[in-house]
């Protein structure tokens, strides 16, 4: 290794010059050369550059010096590298060997970032065993984060009463108020899910308390429909039909039923004499047998109400969790259909499109193909929809359809094919050519912040008798990574 080119480098390292650090870490080394430290640090400063292949690809070459170590840390770095850069299943593979460094002091980061891309790649049920991991890792200083991530996949796999459970625990490691208040907002739509509209609403007046925390307008729907069916539940209550006989009758409140006269004998029932039920009119009789058919026309009303009120929230927590009619898995599929037919995809088609992207678009769906839905990504506005084709002239081709909201329903704004490359790296093509991934995204924000080799790496630089070990390392903090 060129010590002074490496030096030059390092200087720039912590000047936050990337650029040249970049440049002199990569001149560092000779030919063949394994050097774990120059790439751990070159791969750094290629994230913050944007540039996530390149980064990758040194975060693996550091991966070869087995004398370096630092596999937990690299491997975390390199699958953060490959989710900012499209390659899921690639970020997957990496992000899982981290945790098996016995080494590795922080295990959560992997976990974290390993959730992320099991999201993005649309399985729901190993983010959130990966969400569980990083929450019950003794280093990680926001379990709050992680449970309430994990009782959000709860809530995507249809299971509110497990997600109630993450939520509370969230509760009791959450160390600001404003957390405090997105939980319990979380845990009202859960319990809203679960039918159980008390706790709702007690979870709902938490979280908007203190005046902070603003509800979108879908989970004010939700919360209002609570408090509407807590309310139709538990107002005032109306005496019985019996209750009222008895006071026509001439008898207090209350009356045992096995004792109407109030008397002590072992006459269970009273003689007309002493009820004065048999001096009842007619007249009377028809008067209470209007208020007892009124009573019950209101009873069926206020029934009715309730389960008005109840279908009005169960709507609109449907809508704020990306559900509509019809579902984005019938909208491709009648895509594909109508082109088939060679019918008019543009029905199926964002309003929002100009004419050339719509024509490229209803291009680019072929005809006679099978469809497969592998994968759905839902939110309340924006949906992705993840299709494999099978060609009618043979051969497969994936698809990632992008909808948005349409109403009640979906209509398709993008469509970008996923093509395999010789080197078995994913790449799409959509209506526009696609920007580098932005930091400021959470995808890129959990994968575009290298770990600091300055944290993982003290007892490797101290054994190789440098005292500055402890200057070394890239910001940890999400959204500090710039792309080009």
């Amino acid at each position: 290794m060129n010590q002074q080119t490496f030096e030059t480098g390092y200087a720039a390292y912590q000047a936050g010059d990337w650029a040249n650090a970049a440049a002199a870490f990569s001149q560092a080394k000779s030919t063949g050369e394994h050097a774990g430290r120059v790439d751990h640090l070159l791969g750094n400063c290629l994230m913050k550059l944007g540039r996530f292949d390149d980064a990758a690809a040194a975060y693996a070459e550091a991966l070869e010096d087995e004398s370096y170590g630092m596999v937990g840390a690299l491997n975390t770095n390199r699958g953060r590298a490959l989710m900012a850069a499209g390659r899921l299943e690639e970020a997957v593979e990496a992000l899982s060997k981290a945790p098996e460094d016995s080494s590795y002091a922080t295990p959560y980061k992997a976990y974290t970032a390993l959730a992320g891309a099991y999201r993005a790649l649309g399985d729901v049920r190993n983010a959130g065993i990966a969400y569980r991991n990083a929450a019950i890792d003794e280093a990680n200083p926001d379990p709050s984060g992680s449970l309430r991530k994990l009782g959000g996949c709860f809530m995507d796999l249809g299971r509110p009463l497990d997600a109630i459970e993450s939520y509370r625990t969230a509760l009791d490691f959450a160390s600001s108020s404003a957390d405090t208040n997105a939980i319990n907002c979380e845990l009202g739509l859960a319990y809203v899910a679960a039918n159980r509209m008390s706790e709702a609403v007690d979870a709902f007046d938490h979280a908007t308390a203190d005046g902070t925390f603003e509800l979108t307008p879908e989970v004010q729907a939700a919360y209002d429909a609570a408090r509407n069916a807590v309310a139709a539940l538990t107002g005032p209550q109306q005496p019985s039909e019996t209750d009222d006989l008895l006071a026509a009758a001439g008898y207090g409140y209350p009356v045992d039923p096995l004792d109407p006269t109030g008397s002590t004998s072992a006459d269970l029932m009273p003689s007309p004499e002493d009820t004065g039920f048999f001096s009842v009119s007619e007249e009377e009789l028809v008067n209470d047998d209007r208020r007892r058919r009124k009573r019950s026309g209101g009873k069926v009303f206020a029934v009715i109400i309730v389960l008005l009120l109840l279908v009005a929230g169960a709507a609109g927590f449907a809508y704020f969790s990306g559900f509509g009619w019809p579902t984005q898995e019938s909208v491709v599929q009648n895509a594909f259909a109508e082109k088939s037919n060679q019918g008019d995809v543009n029905k199926y088609l964002a309003g929002s499109l100009n004419d050339d992207t719509r024509v490229y678009l209803a291009q680019i769906i072929p005809a006679g193909a099978n469809v497969n839905i592998t994968g759905v990504n839902r939110s309340m506005s924006n949906s992705e929809v993840m299709v494999t084709a099978t060609l009618a002239d043979g051969g497969e081709q994936s698809y990632t359809f992008s909808l948005v909201r349409d109403g009640i329903g979906w209509k398709i704004s993008d469509i970008n094919p996923v093509f395999t490359s010789l080197g078995n790296e994913q790449a799409t093509l959509g209506t526009t050519p696609a920007p580098a991934p932005a930091a400021n995204t959470e995808q890129n924000k959990e994968a575009a912040n290298p770990e600091s080799q300055s944290e993982e790496s003290k007892q490797s630089e101290s054994q190789q008798g440098e005292g500055n070990s402890g200057e070394e390392g890239s910001s940890t903090e999400e959204g500090t990574v710039s792309t080009e």
